[in-house]
């Protein structure tokens, strides 16, 4: 995989989705359907979807590619694919919350290498540099002219005092009994995979996920959390979190800053 084509080439796409999700975000109305799995879709999904894959196809043809929005896609098999959340957050963004992302990521031998999390309300931007090192991109964020990029890198957790990220439309009493296992000086909620990039920034040091997730949800997240020097777990046994499982789907998973000291489940 060339990261030199790819890294820009995801960013643009996911600023190109970004300004066609926040023109169907700012109008008046917008229609919300459901999927089979009740979950809510919209046209902003559908049409950032269509714009990401044209796009990544185009450039890598011969690259397995999924995505949540094409369930064909599901089905395939391999560990070295191109993979998408078109719009993360959907309840965020029908509720006008604004924390939903834009996710983009490639996965290499089961493990995300490059992704791009880019959050249009929020004016956020994080993306893995070519050589794999995190970076969160300031100014303008236009899709023709990249900006100004700072490096992104995890904190060094005060286990006696630690800042905790939990899901904002998914929080449940598991979750806040494994929180309880911790001392936590502060807690925050945030939707969709800005979670991820909380920790890359030191803006958190934990956050665990007991709930349904997603390969295409975690995959652009963990890549930025891990060139920022961080980690992704399996809740059960604290084993890496890897990709191209059977159906994409996660088990409960732990990102956090290496200096935290893991409880267990």
């Amino acid at each position: 995989m060339n990261y030199e084509t790819l890294m820009p080439l995801m960013r643009k796409l996911a600023i190109e989705a970004g300004e066609k999700i926040m023109e169907i975000y700012e109008a008046d109305d917008f229609e919300v359907k459901s999927k089979s799995d009740d979950s809510p879709v919209t046209e902003a999904d559908e049409a950032a979807d269509a714009l990401i894959s044209a796009g990544l196809r185009a450039a890598f043809p011969d690259v397995m590619l999924v995505t949540e929005e094409q369930a064909a896609s599901h089905a395939a098999r391999g560990y070295t694919f191109l993979i998408v959340d078109p719009l993360d957050g959907t309840k965020e963004f029908v509720h006008r919350r604004g924390d939903f992302t834009v996710n983009i990521a490639l996965v290499e031998a089961g493990v995300p290498t490059r992704g791009v999390v880019y959050a249009p309300a929020k004016g956020r931007l994080f993306m893995t540099q070519p050589e794999g090192e995190s970076v969160e991109e300031t100014g303008d964020l236009a899709a023709e002219t990249i900006g100004a990029q700072k490096p992104v890198c995890v904190g060094n957790p005060d286990n006696s005092a630690l800042m905790v990220v939990a899901s904002k439309s998914h929080r449940d009493q598991a979750t806040d009994d494994y929180i309880g296992k911790y001392n936590v000086k502060d807690m925050t909620s945030a939707g969709s995979s800005l979670k991820f990039c909380l920790v890359a920034t030191g803006e958190a040091d934990l956050y665990p996920r007991l709930g349904r997730t997603m390969e295409w949800d975690t995959a652009a997240g963990h890549a930025v959390l891990a060139g920022a020097g961080g980690k992704v777990v399996r809740f059960d046994d604290h084993s890496p979190l890897t990709y191209g499982k059977e159906g994409f789907a996660n088990p409960f998973f732990i990102a956090y800053a290496p200096g935290v000291e893991l409880k267990a489940g």
